[in-house]
């Protein structure tokens, strides 16, 4: 069975960096993807879509918002995907959750499995 567990998510400071985990439990070989997506307080625009990877070639995608400030990487031997996040603004504040799919896109539609998400609050 598939699990996808985040963590490293917390309130911090505009200007400030922190970076997120994202561990994958019951995958059978290294051909997914895993996204990282987040939604804002109030939820209105739905789920937002960050950045991706392709586990198995280490492929990377970013949507405008993460350019530039954030970085996903990939552990493979520890079956965990990161999202280093630098340069915080108040508006990156949201719940951010790691899925896992097929294809490399930033379309939560194309996810099939997704984590529990974790707080991350940007403030002063």
């Amino acid at each position: 069975q598939v699990q996808l567990v985040e963590s490293g998510g917390g309130l911090v400071q505009p200007g400030g960096s922190l970076r997120l985990s994202c561990t994958a439990f019951g995958f059978t070989s290294e051909r997914y993807t895993i996204g990282w997506f987040r939604q804002a307080p109030g939820g209105g625009r739905g789920r937002e879509g960050v950045a991706c990877i392709s586990v198995h070639d280490g492929n990377t995608f970013y949507r405008n918002p993460a350019k530039g400030r954030f970085t996903i990487s990939r552990d493979n031997v520890n079956h965990t995907v990161y999202l280093q996040m630098t340069s915080l603004k108040p508006e990156d504040t949201a719940v951010y959750y790691c899925a896992a799919g097929p294809r490399p896109t930033t379309h939560g539609r194309d996810y099939e499995y997704w984590g529990q998400g974790t707080q991350v609050t940007v403030s002063s």
